[in-house]
């Protein structure tokens, strides 16, 4: 059922974000909701602020007043979230709620995929994507977090590092 789950946008008061996504996730939990509602996300940025010469870290929010729920939309699952404290509606025209797009949900960064790469440092990589498709290269440093591949390749008789991402790259 989860496979049909999209992300959707919910409105809520000012400085009640936090208090929603408590709420939802206590609602969940003890309707059992689970199979329908997976995830509730309030979007937030690490910003370093400078005050008085002392720089600190923060949280923020990326979105005051909003919060995103990957659901499967039913009439239960809308009346739940619509009846929490503290939401004022979805996201969308009039009270039809309107799902997040593919591209919106990647430019967000609510949904990451996890990055699987099957080589290592060493090993011979045929590059598939970008400029330098169909290059044959060998993989000098893998960065997990990012996804990032650096591929030493020669190019005009001289070895040149190039930084990729982890899906223009196929081992051989």
């Amino acid at each position: 059922m989860l496979n049909n789950a999209k992300w959707y946008v919910v409105h809520t008061y000012s400085g009640y974000e936090n208090k929603v996504k408590t709420n939802l996730e206590k609602i969940i939990e003890n309707r059992g909701l689970e199979e329908l509602i997976s995830e509730v996300v309030v979007p937030l940025e690490e910003v370093v602020e400078k005050k008085d010469d002392v720089e600190k870290t923060v949280s923020r929010k990326v979105f005051p007043g909003y919060v995103l729920i990957k659901m499967v939309m039913t009439d239960d699952t809308w009346y739940v979230i619509r009846n929490t404290t503290g939401v004022t509606g979805f996201v969308g025209p009039g009270s039809k709620p309107v799902p997040l797009s593919e591209e919106e949900v990647e430019a967000l960064g609510v949904d990451k995929k996890e990055i699987i790469i099957n080589f290592s440092a060493g090993d011979s990589v045929k590059i598939v994507k970008g400029p330098f498709a169909n290059q044959i290269g060998v993989v000098d440093e893998i960065d997990k977090s990012t996804g990032k591949i650096t591929v030493s390749v020669v190019m005009f008789g001289r070895k040149t590092a190039l930084e990729l991402d982890a899906d223009q790259v196929e081992e051989l």
